[in-house]
């Protein structure tokens, strides 16, 4: 191991020594200086984590949450200069942590605000007229056919838990104690303009929403919905996603694809 990288294990291992070969300006005692430095370095790294995930943060905790991300950050250190990414395994390891057992939605409630830290930074892309997608709608040839390209910083999280209810609870917009946690809920994580917006959609909703993230076409998508809710409502749906402008773009399907009729 060079000393670059040895001077990288010791600073995010508590247990490792100080690095043999550091020395000091003045002479001082270079473990104590190394030990200040490192002490540093774990609380920027906790202090990106709890700025990315305050409601984790705040249903734990101070010194829980603190104990757990110095935890993660001693065994998932950045990969990265860039700290806005930083503890994107941060949900499967609290899945893991023992001491956070008693909270079986806080790993989802993770995967939400990670998912509104990724649509903070994802492309822009400007969402398609309305005009044009109404158009694009009205007509009935070809319709089951058609491809609705989403916005880059759109995502979505099915959980067994109330993570959106959770979330809006801590944001003030419910109270806490009226929010069921095992009340499976599906999460719609999308900017518009600035804002990151979290928003609770049906089964189908999701599931229609799903498949045109994966390039399914407007009946395929549909059908999907339908299956996963039989009361799925398509018009509602495609009518959410043009108010929150997340359709950029329109097109038909290749010939290769699969057809549906809606």
């Amino acid at each position: 191991m060079n000393s670059q990288s040895a001077f990288a294990a010791a600073l995010l291992d508590p247990a490792r020594p100080c690095p043999s070969d550091l020395k000091t300006w003045n002479g001082s005692d270079p473990a104590s200086r190394f030990a200040v430095y490192r002490n540093n370095v774990f609380n920027s790294l906790i202090d990106a984590l709890a700025d990315s995930y305050p409601v984790v943060h705040e249903l734990v905790g101070e010194a829980f949450f603190r104990a757990m991300a110095h935890a993660y950050v001693h065994s998932h250190p950045p990969r990265s200069r860039l700290l806005v990414g930083y503890g994107e395994h941060f949900a499967p390891f609290i899945e893991g942590f023992a001491p956070a057992c008693s909270l079986p939605y806080l790993a989802d409630v993770a995967r939400l605000e990670a998912l509104r830290v990724q649509a903070y930074h994802a492309a822009d892309q400007m969402p398609l007229a309305t005009q044009a997608i109404a158009a694009a709608l009205t007509r009935p040839e070809g319709l089951g056919e058609l491809v609705l390209r989403l916005h880059p910083s759109l995502g979505l999280l099915d959980s067994p838990f109330a993570v959106v209810s959770l979330w809006a609870a801590h944001q003030g917009e419910l109270a806490l104690e009226t929010v069921d946690p095992l009340q499976a809920e599906n999460a719609l994580v999308l900017r518009h303009d600035l804002q990151v917006e979290v928003s609770r959609v049906s089964n189908g909703s999701a599931q229609f929403i799903r498949g045109l993230q994966q390039g399914l076409p407007l009946g395929l998508a549909a059908g999907q919905g339908q299956s996963a809710e039989t009361s799925f409502d398509l018009s509602a749906c495609l009518a959410l996603l043009i108010r929150a402008g997340a359709i950029t773009g329109l097109h038909p399907s290749p010939p290769s694809t699969p057809k549906a009729p809606l």
